[in-house]
């Protein structure tokens, strides 16, 4: 057990040992990079010794982008008369981990965000299932595989699912280093032993006592009473699960885990489980629920978001290991019943049709394109989430969403699901457009409609303004100034629209978002053929720190325009081979494939980009040599009359 002061410059480590034999002391030493630090000497009492100790200017564990993971390493060494009988060895972290739950100073309701070591964290980052369908599967080198994918993808932070298992050290390590009566006395017994086996790992900074039973009792109607706080009561209602949540669960991480935060479970705060203003929600009113459209989820945020998802097809790859024949094989189409068998999403290939429908021109043949548009449409959904609820990240006080995590990172076999990586941790266009919207610098773009009646007395003749809101975030620890330039595309005329740019550099606060600025397009008729990028440059150098694309919605109503000139070579930098790319036109979703024979040996540092005219767009890439660029395919939207 590790307590951290809220100075930082102390920490106190609580030893315990449980010895079985005869023995007289156990020894314990802390060690940080093979130095001792502090030890101390315990009695054995009744099968038990245990020691408290103390460690001045600690080496903090922090999480990826913020700081360092150093590794203490606590030996305990237990002697009889002199002699040694044994010694174990346990790594830990030293952190400050808190959920802080205060008024909002402009907002109904309290926030619910991490701070770590008195850090502020906006959490971007996943949900965790079971990495395969036979557990023993999952060695070691593919946990951290998968750990080190989320941290390459600008996450920080993943949620065990807890319809899944408790997971493997392997799992904690790699995150650490990248967090009845009889009935009744089980639960404890089992809770307190995977608790003790888990405790030591500074990764874990919540834990939560159920997934989703909340929100189940609300759906049946079973009885609570939050004034009702005898636990006694909650065994005789038609709920005694809470007796479990609140009272077995609640009292074993008092017990063992003081220092890290414990929920009642996921999703639980406010007056119920979709109470945006307290706690956590699960915001599945797109793809599940009411179905609403995703362009729309900054009107169904929450204090932070622990799920929410789209669906996708895997890698093509994938597809054709799963078809007898590959390639070849004739089930191998958007609507085979091998491909349905895939999906194990209940009305998955209803809802996935309606979500492209509304929003992608797509097509079903060739298949390949096909498995592409339902990737773009998930990435276009994931980006949308995390760019408007990482907008309402907006400083102390006035925290309305402190985080996201998305419905999920992985799969447990070959499948067509919410994941944004497949089985074979072959990333989707949604890794990438999720690890742009949470690089630490960004800039963004949401448009908006103003309506203008034409009197005071009518509503048949509206005016409409359509405009469009420029915004960044700086999850940087420090304030950063950029210039801030503004491009605009005619698609209809096919040349660029004049802009005004701030001459100025803007200030971005440290860790919060900034709004830039504001600008009208029009009516519907001039949106609808608009296509914006916004850049965010260095004043010294003017390079590129951040850039984004806004097109017109739904896309499946742009006329885009054919490229004829989408240039792709591979050239050598000083920090590495990059793809580097440019159009003449504005081209949406521009996915980089690699061929087959090149396996999975080649790793893009990012792909699903829009290209904009004028700008020479540069994508890393390791495993490609300069001159084979023919190993290279290239997707990119096209407007339905081009198929």
């Amino acid at each position: 057990m590790t307590r951290v002061d809220e100075s930082l410059k102390w920490a106190e480590v609580t030893a315990k040992c449980k010895i079985e034999g005869d023995a007289t002391e156990v020894k314990f030493e802390i060690f940080l990079n093979s130095k001792k630090v502090t030890c101390q000497t315990a009695k054995v009492v009744g099968g038990l010794a245990s020691a408290a100790l103390r460690t001045q200017k600690p080496e903090l564990w922090y999480p990826a982008r913020y700081g360092k993971q150093p590794s203490y390493n606590l030996q305990a060494t237990l002697t009889h008369q002199g002699d040694v009988l044994d010694t174990k060895n346990k790594r830990f972290g030293l952190r400050r981990a808190e959920v802080i739950q205060r008024q909002l100073d402009d907002a109904e309701g309290t926030t619910f965000y991490f701070q770590i070591n008195n850090i502020p964290i906006f959490c971007g980052g996943s949900n965790w299932i079971p990495a395969d369908s036979f557990i023993p599967k999952i060695d070691p080198s593919r946990y951290r595989d998968w750990i080190k994918l989320g941290v390459e993808g600008n996450q920080s932070m993943i949620r065990i699912w807890g319809g899944g298992i408790f997971e493997e050290q392997h799992f904690y390590d790699a995150c650490d280093e990248m967090a009845h009566d009889e009935f009744l006395d089980l639960v404890k017994r089992e809770a307190t032993a995977n608790v003790e086996r888990l405790r030591h790992h500074p990764c874990i900074v919540i834990w939560a006592g159920n997934n989703e039973d909340y929100q189940y009792r609300e759906t049946e109607r079973l009885q609570y009473d939050r004034g009702d706080l005898n636990p006694e009561n909650w065994l005789k209602s038609n709920f005694p699960a809470r007796y479990i949540y609140e009272k077995v669960l609640a009292d074993v991480t008092r017990e063992l885990v003081p220092d890290t935060y414990y929920h009642f479970g996921s999703p639980f705060g406010g007056k119920d489980t979709t109470d945006p203003t307290i706690g956590d929600i699960h915001q599945w009113n797109v793809w599940h629920g009411t179905q609403e459209r995703y362009q729309a989820w900054d009107k169904l945020c929450g204090r932070f978001v622990a799920e929410f998802g789209m669906e996708a097809f895997p890698s093509v790859k994938t597809i054709d290991s799963y078809l007898l024949n590959g390639k070849e094989d004739p089930e191998r189409h958007a609507q085979s019943s091998t491909v349905d068998f895939h999906n194990k999403a209940l009305g998955g290939e209803r809802r996935l049709a309606a979500y492209l429908i509304e929003n992608i021109p797509y097509s079903h043949s060739p298949f390949d394109y096909y498995v592409y548009c339902t990737q773009l449409m998930q990435s276009e959904c994931v980006a949308t989430a995390f760019r408007l609820w990482k907008r309402e990240w907006k400083g102390p006080g006035r925290e309305h969403c402190s985080g996201a995590l998305v419905w999920q990172i992985n799969d447990c076999w070959p499948t067509q699901s919410w994941s944004i990586v497949d089985y074979y941790l072959r990333p989707k266009l949604a890794y990438y457009t999720m690890k742009r919207e949470m690089a630490d610098i960004t800039i963004n773009m949401k448009r908006s409609v103003e309506e203008i009646p034409a009197d005071n007395y009518t509503r048949p003749y509206i005016k409409e303004i359509h405009k469009v809101q420029l915004f960044g975030t700086n999850l940087f620890l420090q304030d950063r100034k950029y210039l801030v330039r503004v491009q605009a595309w005619d698609l209809d005329a096919g040349d660029a629209i004049s802009f005004e740019s701030p001459r100025d550099p803007i200030k971005f606060k440290r860790n919060r978002s900034t709004e830039i600025a504001e600008y009208k397009l029009g009516d519907s008729k001039h949106e609808a053929r608009t296509v914006i990028a916004a850049y965010l440059l260095d004043p010294e150098d003017g390079s590129t720190v951040a850039r984004a694309v806004n097109w017109p919605e739904p896309l499946k109503y742009v006329q885009f325009p054919k490229p004829k000139n989408l240039r792709m070579v591979i050239i050598r930098t000083t920090k590495g081979n990059v793809i580097e790319m440019e159009a003449e036109v504005p081209v949406k979703g521009v996915a980089l494939e690699i061929s087959d024979d090149e396996g999975d040996r080649v790793v893009l540092e990012d792909n699903c980009v829009d290209l904009f005219p004028g700008e020479a767009l540069p994508i890393g890439v390791n495993g490609l040599a300069t001159g084979e660029e023919h190993k290279v395919t290239i997707k990119y939207l096209k407007a339905a009359l081009d198929f």
